[in-house]
């Protein structure tokens, strides 16, 4: 099953891809509530090359590596990567008139009902508008 989420960031193109593949601003916005942080990330932002994200809980109670490889790269329009379970993902960069609309398509896992997965994905995404239209007044 597929699950897309959406957000539409109020900054410019260059400024929305920069901060969904940097390293720095990752760990400023990646993490789906204030109890969870990521700690770690590294970014080989080229077909083949792969990504960590490192997240853990702020108590120190749980954490775990979001991991994969790019399967596809499309300067400033989408990224497909393939985790490290084997889920595929899409991320699509689109200009709107109120600054990028950024899609998010992924495939669901097992473990977890798939409208808790939405939610978790989409307060990611918020995050990361939240990050992005902070840092680029």
């Amino acid at each position: 099953m597929k699950i897309t989420v959406e957000k539409t960031v109020n900054a410019g193109l260059n400024r929305v891809w920069d901060a969904w593949s940097d390293p720095a601003d990752i760990k400023q916005w990646n993490s789906a509530g204030d109890d969870w942080h990521t700690t770690q990330s590294t970014v080989d932002l080229r077909e083949g090359g792969r990504f960590v994200a490192r997240m853990e809980a702020k108590d120190g109670s749980a954490g775990f590596d979001f991991e994969g490889t790019y399967t596809r790269i499309v300067p400033g329009q989408s990224i497909a990567y393939r985790m490290g379970d084997g889920r595929e993902v899409e991320v699509e960069f689109a200009p709107h008139a109120d600054g990028v609309l950024v899609r998010e398509t992924f495939d669901t896992e097992n473990e977890n009902p798939a409208e808790f997965q939405r939610q978790g994905w989409q307060a990611i995404l918020d995050n990361f508008a939240r990050h992005v239209e902070a840092t680029s007044r």
